[in-house]
This record gives structure tokens, C-alpha cells and sequence, in this order.
């Protein structure tokens, strides 16, 4: 099961949300690239990096930072929020990220999905479902969008998706647990696509309950508050009380593999 660390950028900062509420936002890091860099000597294989303000409609001014991030790191960056057209599509690719993420885009304009896929590859458009109660959420969840989300990835998959990131808001950023079920249902519905599970792990013991979901298509999920808030024992070995001294240029001693692809990379899948 790949752990994939989570950077939530707004107004240039790292910061979490509790439950999607931009009103209960809680910084963690000025420094962006600095944080990504702590993931990656943390051993991180992949980040996952999310534009709030872009996600939100009020502009990509995240973006220059988000490309200093992948410039910084030896290990593939997937990006979501405010990705909604061919073009933003090739932008991202063309800056470093590896991956893109759709989700308002796919709920309004489905037949993006399709061309973006056709044109770039099913490893590198990848679609969001973030859903409340069910119900897909659009517009950097603060919208709802009438979808449920069980039937609207069911047709994402027919448009040509094979990787969905999952991610219960009511779980996001509450450390309370992720919810078991909703991934369990999805991955039952699904012919092919896989799922990166998000929201609510809190502790080790949620990792091994995600794990459990592997023969449900789950394959990977992404962890922000319980990193930051240093939640794992091992986190101890890092240094992460004091992150000033650590030594941000020198990445873990478990390299990735020179003869093959990082997971989850546009190879890989």
C-alpha cells in the first residue's frame, strides 16, 4: 500500500482543511518546497499536491511554487484544483507534474475527461471524486453537483479513467478514520480503474484498514493531517520536532529503483 503525502497549498502556505471548510484552516508551513522536500527525505515515493485557491476559481497563483516543488523532488508530483481545460492540462505536464487531477472539470465538462485521456494517457489524468454524504462535490467542495458518486465514476471508467482519487470530506483533515465502506462500495461497482483512498486516517492502524481494501482496487492512499501532526512513531527517526535542521538535500537512503519507474508513474500503472 503506497502512502503518498499530501501538500494543500493556499496563499503560497501548507495548510489543512477540516472537513473541506476554508474557514477552518490551520497552517502548517510557509514554505512549500521546503515541505515537500521533508516528505521526500521521510522517504515519500510520490506527493500529492492540491492548488486550493486554483480549486476554488480565485486564480492560479500557486502554480510557480508548484513547479519550484516538482523541480526540487526526484519522485513523481500529482496536482489537483482548478485544472479544468486541455490546456491547463498541457501546462501542468509541461511544469513537472506527472499527473493530473480532474474533478469539477469532470462533473461539468465530461467530454474533458475523454479527450484528456486520449491525448495525454489514462496514467496521467487521473479523476477526482470528492464526495460528502455520497454526492459528488465540485467547485473546491464547496458546491454540491446532484452526482452520486458510485454512478458517476462508473461512467468516468466508460470515458476512459483507470485511477480515481477518492476522498470523503467529511473524513478530510478530522484524523477520525477513513470511511471503510465508501471505498469498499466503489471498488465493487469498478470494472478496472483503481483507487488511491483520502480522508481521515488519523494512525498506523488506519493504514492497515485501507490495506484491507486491496482486493477492492485500492492500491494507494494519501495522508496529510496525521503526517503533519507527527501521528506515526517512525515520524520520531525524522526529526520532525525541529524540521529547520534537518537536512532537506539529503533524501532518504531507500532510493527508488534506477532500472525501473516510481510508483504509481506513468510507466508504472
Amino acid at each position: 500500500m503506497l502512502v503518498i503525502p499530501a501538500i494543500d497549498i493556499r496563499d503560497g502556505r501548507c495548510v489543512r482543511l477540516h472537513q473541506g471548510s476554508y474557514d477552518e484552516e490551520t497552517v502548517y508551513f510557509d514554505n512549500p518546497v521546503k515541505m515537500a522536500k521533508l516528505w521526500r527525505v521521510q522517504n515519500a515515493q510520490t506527493l500529492h499536491v492540491v492548488d486550493l485557491d486554483a480549486a476554488r476559481g480565485e486564480g492560479a497563483h500557486n502554480r510557480a511554487v508548484i513547479g519550484s516543488v516538482c523541480e526540487a523532488l526526484d519522485i513523481p508530483v500529482q496536482l489537483g484544483g482548478g485544472i479544468r481545460s486541455m490546456e491547463q492540462i498541457e501546462a501542468a505536464l509541461d511544469m513537472g507534474v506527472y499527473r493530473v487531477i480532474l474533478g469539477t472539470a469532470a462533473v461539468r465538462t465530461p467530454s474533458l475527461v475523454a479527450d484528456a485521456v486520449d491525448a495525454f494517457g489514462p496514467q496521467r489524468v487521473v479523476v477526482g471524486l470528492d464526495a460528502r454524504d455520497g454526492e459528488v462535490r465540485v467547485q473546491g467542495w464547496t458546491e454540491g453537483s446532484g452526482l452520486d458518486a458510485v454512478a458517476f465514476a462508473k461512467d468516468m471508467e466508460q470515458q476512459g479513467v483507470r485511477r480515481f482519487i477518492y476522498t470523503d470530506i467529511s473524513r478530510d483533515g478530522t484524523l477520525d478514520g477513513p470511511n471503510i465502506a465508501a471505498y469498499r462500495t466503489l471498488g465493487r461497482q469498478l470494472s478496472s480503474a483503481k483507487i488511491t483512498a483520502s480522508g481521515g486516517v488519523g494512525e498506523h492502524s488506519d493504514l492497515l484498514d485501507v490495506q484491507t481494501l486491496e482486493p477492492y482496487g485500492v492500491d494507494s492512499v494519501i495522508v496529510g493531517t496525521a503526517l503533519y501532526e507527527n501521528r506515526f512513531p517512525c515520524q520520531q527517526f525524522w526529526a520532525w520536532q525541529d524540521p529547520e535542521q534537518v537536512d532537506l538535500d539529503a533524501f532518504s537512503t531507500a532510493a527508488l529503483r534506477e532500472d525501473s519507474s516510481p510508483p504509481h508513474s506513468p510507466e508504472a500503472d
